[in-house]
């Protein structure tokens, strides 16, 4: 086989790869972005709500005040961690989607990894034919 056929050959495998692995960066961090907004967003949440019983918890003066704030802190903790369940299942989600997306990338990679050595072959194959 030619010199120059093997290189625009190679060249072309090697700018294929190039861009795959372009692809799998935009989409890990594309993912990463996703997640960090889910977190962020629950962290909002958390905080707001935390602010509010600091600022029930400061205006408790007595000891009817104090049950009532011993329940709000309950309601406070359960609504936490189911907000953290849900969010580590979105994250989840969000992360298998990607872990989907990067296989079939790599599938394809392999594919024209197969490709880009059998065409050479098969070429060398006949040209000796």
């Amino acid at each position: 086989m030619a010199q120059p056929q093997l290189n625009t050959q190679l060249f072309s495998y090697a700018r294929q790869l190039v861009e795959s692995v372009f692809k799998a960066q935009a989409l890990t961090l594309q993912s990463l972005e996703q997640i960090a907004d889910l977190q962020l967003d629950a962290l909002e949440k958390q905080s707001t709500l935390a602010g509010d019983f600091l600022a029930a918890a400061t205006e408790t003066r007595t000891a009817d005040g104090l049950r009532g704030l011993w329940e709000k802190g309950m309601a406070l903790n359960r609504d936490s961690a189911e907000r953290a369940v849900n969010v580590a299942r979105e994250v989840f989600a969000v992360t298998q989607r990607t872990a989907q997306s990067l296989a079939e990338l790599a599938k394809q990679q392999q594919q024209a990894a197969k490709d880009a050595a059998t065409v050479p072959l098969t070429e060398a194959r006949k040209a000796a034919a």
